[in-house]
C-alpha cells in the first residue's frame, strides 16, 4: 500500500473525527442551554421584508415565512412579521392561506425532523422513505402545499380574490379604499395571536404568532427603501411582541436548519461575553447553484476567510439578512455592562388584537418619524444602497461587537440570481452603496478611529472600496491591446531582469489563488468561473457603481434601490444547470463586455500579424501584453458565444453587436487605426 495514500487517508480520517468531535460538543452546548436556561429563552421576532409581488412572488415569500415559523423554539416566544412594502392585497391573502397551511407543516416538520423547513425548498428533493405511514403523510401534506400554492398562484394571475375568500377575513377591508404601491395607508394584521390558546396546530400545540404589516406610504413622502420597511417592523414587533433577539431576513432566504434559533443564543447567553454581543452574522448561502459556480455566488473564500477575519476582530460585517440582533443595539443603545439581560420576560399585553392593531399602525406611519432619530441614531441608518453595512458599523462604534458564525450546516438558503443581467444589478447596488459609505461622515477610518480595532477598519475598507477597483481592471483591458496593436511596449523585455518582478508577481498571486480557493471547497473549474465575473463585474457593475457614486456627490443624482427579480422561467434554469451564460437582454453592461471582448480579440489578432509579419524582432518587447490578450479572450469565450455561435434566447441580442462594431469604429477613427 502506498504510504502516502495511508498518511492520507488517517488524515481524512482524523479531519472527519475532528468535525464529529467539534459537532458533538456543540450539540452538547445546545443541551446545556435548553436544560439550564429552557424556561429563561427570550422572545425571538422575526422579520421578513418583500417589496414587489411580480419580481418577488407570494408563494415564494410564504415559504420563508412557513419555514421560520417551524423551528424548535417555544412557540409562545416566537413572532413572525412580514413587512409588505407593495401593499399587496395577493401577498396578504398568500401569508392567510400560509397560516391554515402552518397547522399542518409545523407538526409534520417536528414529528419527522425535518431540517428544511421551507416547504417548497422541501418537496423539491428526492425521497428514500421506506416507512409506509411516513410516505402516505408526506403525499398528503404535500399534494396540500400544492393546492395552497396553486390556489395563490390562480389568485395572483386573475388579478383577484374571490369574494368569498375576502368575507372570511376583515382585513381585506383595508383594500376596500385606494391602495397601490407607491400610495397606501398602513396596514397592520395580526394574523395569528400566539397569545390565544385557541391559536393551535392539528396537534393541539401553539402555534407563533404571524403579524402582516404594511407601512404607510405616500408619493410625497421619503420611504427610505428597505431600511425603511426595516424601521417600522422593529417599532411594530416591539408593540405587539417586543422579543429581544430579532433575527432580520429576506423573503427569499428560508431556513435550513431547525435549532438556529438556538445556536445562535449559545452567543448571546455566554455569561462571560454574552453581554457584548450586538449580532451574529450568518453567511449567505444560496440553494440552487450551478455545479461549477458559474456567476461566482459561492463566496467561500470570502466567507470563510475574509468575513470571518472581520469577525475574529469583534466586528462582524451585518449583511442585511440571515442575522440575529439584539435589539435594543438595534434600536440605538450603547453598550453598556448594565444592558437588559435578554432573557427578562415581558409581561403579556392585555390588550385586545384590535387594540394592539390600532396602536400598530400609528407606528407604520409616515409621519411618525418626524423630528424623531430613527434613520439615524436608531434603527437602520437611511441615505445608502446598502444600509446594512453601515448599521452595523455604527452599531459596533457604540461599543457592541458581533460575532461571524459559519456552521457546517448552513442555517440559511436563498436564492441566487440565474441570469447575468440580475447579478451585475445586484453587484451595482452593493458597490455603489459600499462606496457611498467611504465618502461619509461613516468613513471607517474617520467615524471608527478610536471605536473598533485598525484591522476591523481596513477589512471594511476592502469592500468599501470595490467600485475603484473598475478603473485599473479597465486600463489592464483596454490599454494593453491598444498598445499591442500599435506595436508599443509596456513592459520590460522577456529577456531583462526587470521582467522578474512582474512575472513574479502574476504568477505567485494566481497560484496563491487557487491554492486558497481550492482549500475552501472551491473546484478549479469554479476558481476559473470566478476570475471571469471577476473581470466582468469590475469592468461593468463596479464602473457604474463608481460613477454613480461620483456623480451623487456633485449633487447632480439621489440614491436609487434596484430589486433583483426572483422569477425564473424553465428555460432560464435549464441553460443555468447546464452552466450556459445567460444574457438576454440589450443592458449597456452587456455592450461593455461585448466590445472589450471584441477590442481584445482584433487587437490580439491585429498585433500578431504586424509582429510576427513586419517585426519579428519586436515580440519579445510585447510578449507581456500578449498574454493579457490571450487571458481576456480565454476569459470571454462564453461572450464569443453568444454572439456568434448561440441562437437561444440567452444569446446576445443583434442590437448588442450593432451597438459593439460602432463603438469599434468610433475606437478606430480617434486612433487613426483605419490603415491598419
Amino acid at each position: 500500500m502506498d504510504p502516502l495514500f495511508e498518511t492520507k487517508k488517517e488524515s481524512a480520517k482524523a479531519k472527519f473525527f475532528h468535525r464529529v468531535y467539534a459537532a458533538t460538543v456543540f450539540v452538547g452546548i445546545c443541551l446545556i442551554l435548553n436544560y439550564r436556561y429552557e424556561e429563561k429563552l427570550p422572545g425571538v421576532d422575526i422579520l421578513v421584508c418583500t417589496a414587489d409581488p411580480t419580481l418577488e412572488p407570494p408563494a415564494m415569500v410564504i415559504s420563508t415565512v412557513l419555514s421560520v415559523m417551524s423551528y424548535n423554539y417555544p412557540p409562545e416566544k416566537l413572532s413572525v412579521y412580514l413587512s409588505d412594502d407593495a401593499g399587496s392585497e395577493f401577498t396578504f391573502y398568500a401569508l392567510l392561506e400560509a397560516s391554515h397551511f402552518s397547522k399542518y407543516w409545523i407538526p409534520f416538520c417536528k414529528k419527522y425532523n425535518v431540517q428544511t423547513r421551507s416547504p417548497e425548498a422541501y418537496f423539491a428533493q428526492k425521497f428514500d422513505v421506506k416507512d409506509t405511514t411516513h410516505t402516505q403523510e408526506l403525499l398528503a401534506i404535500k399534494k396540500q402545499y400544492e393546492d395552497m400554492k396553486n390556489q395563490i398562484e390562480s389568485a395572483t394571475e386573475k388579478g383577484s380574490i374571490s369574494e368569498e375568500i375576502r368575507s372570511q377575513r376583515k382585513g381585506f377591508l383595508e383594500w376596500d379604499h385606494k391602495v397601490s404601491k407607491q400610495n397606501h395607508q398602513p396596514i397592520v394584521q395580526i394574523i395569528i395571536d400566539g397569545r390565544d390558546t385557541n391559536a393551535v396546530d392539528n396537534e393541539g400545540c401553539q402555534l407563533p404568532t404571524l403579524v402582516y404589516m404594511a407601512r404607510e406610504k405616500r408619493p410625497e413622502c421619503p420611504h427610505n427603501f428597505k431600511a425603511g420597511a426595516m424601521n417600522a417592523l422593529i417599532r411594530v414587533s416591539s408593540e405587539i411582541s417586543n422579543g429581544p433577539i430579532i433575527l432580520n431576513l429576506d423573503c427569499d432566504m428560508y431556513a435550513n436548519d431547525a435549532d438556529a434559533i438556538r445556536e445562535a443564543l449559545c452567543f448571546f447567553m455566554d455569561e462571560k461575553r454574552g453581554h457584548e454581543i450586538a449580532f451574529v452574522q450568518h453567511p449567505q448561502c444560496f440553494d440552487i447553484i450551478s455545479e461549477n459556480d458559474l456567476y461566482g455566488h459561492y463566496n467561500l473564500v470570502e466567507n470563510q476567510v475574509e468575513l470571518a477575519g472581520l469577525g475574529g476582530y469583534d466586528a462582524a460585517m451585518y449583511c442585511g439578512t440571515a442575522c440575529f440582533h439584539r435589539r435594543d443595539s438595534l434600536s440605538g443603545a450603547k453598550y453598556s455592562y448594565d444592558c437588559r439581560n435578554i432573557n427578562e420576560a415581558r409581561n403579556k399585553d392585555k390588550r385586545s388584537v384590535d387594540e394592539l392593531e390600532k396602536a400598530s399602525k400609528v407606528l407604520a406611519s409616515c409621519s411618525y418619524e418626524k423630528d424623531t432619530q430613527w434613520g439615524r441614531e436608531m434603527g437602520l441608518v437611511y441615505g445608502y444602497a446598502v444600509e446594512d453595512v453601515v448599521t452595523g458599523l455604527t452599531i459596533q462604534c457604540r461599543g457592541w461587537k458581533s460575532m461571524h458564525y459559519n456552521p457546517e450546516r448552513p442555517a440559511f438558503l436563498g436564492l441566487a440570481p440565474v441570469t447575468l443581467d440580475n447579478s451585475l444589478v445586484q453587484i451595482k447596488r452593493w458597490s455603489e452603496g459600499l462606496f457611498q459609505i467611504f465618502f461619509s461622515k461613516y468613513c471607517p477610518f474617520i467615524y471608527g478611529y478610536g471605536k473598533i480595532k485598525l484591522g476591523a477598519r481596513m477589512g471594511y475598507c476592502n469592500y468599501l472600496l470595490w467600485a475603484p477597483l473598475s478603473l485599473p481592471t479597465l486600463f489592464y483591458v483596454i490599454v494593453p491591446p491598444v498598445c499591442l496593436l500599435h506595436g508599443i511596449s509596456l513592459f520590460p523585455k522577456v529577456t531583462s531582469l526587470w521582467f522578474i518582478p512582474f512575472a513574479y508577481v502574476f504568477t505567485t498571486k494566481t497560484v496563491y489563488s487557487i491554492y486558497e480557493s481550492m482549500s475552501c471547497g472551491y473546484t478549479l473549474k469554479s476558481w476559473w468561473n470566478f476570475q471571469r465575473m471577476q473581470i466582468i463585474r469590475r469592468a461593468t457593475a463596479f464602473f457604474f457603481g463608481f460613477a454613480d457614486v461620483i456623480i451623487e456627490q456633485l449633487g447632480l443624482s439621489q440614491t436609487a434601490f434596484a430589486i433583483t427579480a426572483k422569477v425564473v422561467t424553465e428555460d432560464v434554469l435549464k441553460r443555468y444547470e447546464q452552466e450556459i451564460m445567460e444574457f438576454g437582454s440589450s443592458s449597456v453592461m452587456f455592450t461593455i463586455i461585448a466590445t472589450l471582448a471584441m477590442l481584445n480579440l482584433l487587437s490580439l489578432i491585429g498585433g500578431l500579424i504586424n509582429t510576427i509579419f513586419l517585426e519579428f524582432g519586436a515580440l519579445q518587447n510585447l510578449i507581456s501584453q500578449i498574454i493579457l490578450c490571450g487571458l481576456m479572450i480565454l476569459v470571454s469565450v462564453p461572450i464569443y458565444e453568444a454572439l456568434f455561435l448561440r441562437r437561444d434566447k440567452g444569446c446576445l441580442p443583434f442590437s448588442v453587436m450593432l451597438k459593439t462594431r460602432n463603438i469599434e469604429e468610433k475606437i478606430k477613427k480617434k486612433l487613426n487605426l483605419e490603415d491598419k
